[in-house]
């Protein structure tokens, strides 16, 4: 009978150390470090956005001297593109669709948000 009082200590030992490694517990500076790579992430779409048509845009401007007009377009059109690709990374960081749809339609999952914050 000596065993008993063991073997119960022993089992309810057990249950506390995995009760205590089941609750692994997240650290703050994880989630901080991945919403900045995400804020990062569309900024860097937005610049890229607005580099590329500025590139364009003076480019054309240099070979057919039309100087500011050409490039005051593109730079609004690069700017356009930058935002419809961080809407679109936007709406697949959340999940609500993938990346190929994120792309092609960046207003695509965007019905029944509201209906989603109601519940």
């Amino acid at each position: 009978m000596s065993g008993d009082p063991d073997a119960d200590r022993m089992r309810a030992l057990e249950a506390r150390i995995a009760a205590a490694k089941g609750t692994e517990t997240k650290h703050h500076m994880d989630e901080h470090h991945s919403q900045a790579q995400l804020a990062w992430r569309m900024v860097i779409e937005l610049v890229a956005g607005l580099g590329i048509g500025f590139g364009i845009g003076y480019g054309l401007d240099a070979l057919l001297g039309t100087t500011p007009w050409l490039m005051v377009v593109f730079v609004l059109l690069g700017f356009a593109a930058g935002v419809k690709t961080m809407i679109g990374s936007a709406k697949e960081i959340q999940g609500r669709i993938g990346a190929t749809e994120a792309l092609k339609d960046p207003g695509a999952g965007a019905s029944g948000w509201a209906d989603e914050d109601d519940d």
